[in-house]
């Protein structure tokens, strides 16, 4: 996993961050009006598609709107997306805006600046 080799990277110092956790998402979440959980909105949701709007909105389909896929998936790290969805959505694409792109960029920004001072000790 990702976080084991981070953690093996900064035994001697911290030289390594893996940003964002899931306490900057939550909280870039609610500072953005996100109206789903970080479980329901897995893949090219609200959240992902907003970010997408903001940042390259030519990189989102047209008809993104009717995309909704909400899906229980118990088994996702063992099965794979492709067990849950054939559209590759889980989650409320239709819920995505620019501005909640805009502001979920603006916060997880404002959450690294204490990775970033970490990392420049």
């Amino acid at each position: 996993m990702l976080s084991n080799i981070v953690q093996q990277a900064n035994v001697a110092e911290p030289q390594l961050a893996l940003f964002p956790d899931r306490a900057a998402w939550e909280v870039a979440c609610r500072d953005a009006g996100i109206v789903g959980t970080l479980h329901d909105d897995m893949h090219a949701g609200e959240i992902e598609t907003s970010i997408l709007l903001e940042v390259a909105p030519k990189m989102v389909r047209d008809g993104y709107e009717l995309g909704d896929h909400v899906a229980e998936h118990p088994h996702l790290l063992t099965m794979g997306m492709r067990a849950y969805t054939e559209s590759g959505v889980i989650g409320r694409p239709s819920l995505a805006s620019t501005d909640k792109g805009r502001l979920l960029l603006a916060s997880l920004t404002a959450s690294f600046q204490e990775t970033l001072g970490l990392l420049s000790m």
